[in-house]
């Protein structure tokens, strides 16, 4: 059974595909699967409806069982924000860089007990029938006043998850992948697809 991945990140695609190929289900790229580049505009609310509306897009253009997933840092003193605008969270051009000097801005008089926060990640798949299967996967950790760790991409750096001592970024990639958001979301996967 082909599953097609919305994502072009390898490193994600790696990570879907040895819980999907549990199933039967050989996942390929949306560049494999042949279909065009094209931009899918991310205006949901919350990480589900990003996640399904990038599956959902991708699935209409090869009519294939299509894997989506969308994920960000939700801080609890910013009332959850950058949340769905983690990307994107310091303006149009902005990169891991910017973003993350906006997010030690905007915390730099919060005491660390109130520096709680969260990685989430939801993960979508949805079959040409119309159904579909939804996972979540959340991370709790704290944010420091500076970022640590050359691993990683985006906020990692500066999260340091609950139970640890280093940040994500300062983590193996075998140690992050055992506790992050998006390997708990495709745990859950995991365990929705043994349901069907």
């Amino acid at each position: 059974m082909r599953i097609v991945a919305a994502t072009q990140n390898k490193h994600k695609i790696e990570e879907m595909s040895a819980i999907t190929k549990e199933f039967g289900m050989n996942m390929v790229s949306r560049l494999d699967a042949g279909v065009p580049e094209f931009e899918i505009e991310e205006d949901g609310k919350t990480f589900e409806e990003n996640s399904e509306k990038k599956a959902r897009e991708i699935m209409k253009v090869c009519g294939n069982i299509t894997i989506a997933d969308d994920s960000g840092l939700m801080v609890d003193a910013l009332d959850g924000a950058p949340g769905v605008y983690s990307a994107r969270f310091a303006g149009e051009d902005s990169n891991d860089e910017k973003n993350n000097e906006k997010l030690l801005l905007l915390l730099k008089d919060v005491p660390e007990e109130k520096r709680t926060a969260k990685f989430v990640s939801v993960i979508t798949m949805v079959y040409p029938n119309g159904e579909k299967i939804v996972a979540r996967g959340e991370c709790r950790g704290h944010i420091l006043y500076k970022g640590r760790g050359n691993n990683g991409f985006g906020y990692d750096p500066l999260f340091v998850p609950d139970g640890f001592d280093r940040t994500f970024a300062e983590l193996s990639a075998e140690e992050k992948n055992k506790i992050s958001h998006r390997s708990i979301a495709l745990q859950n996967l995991r365990e929705k697809l043994k349901e069907k």
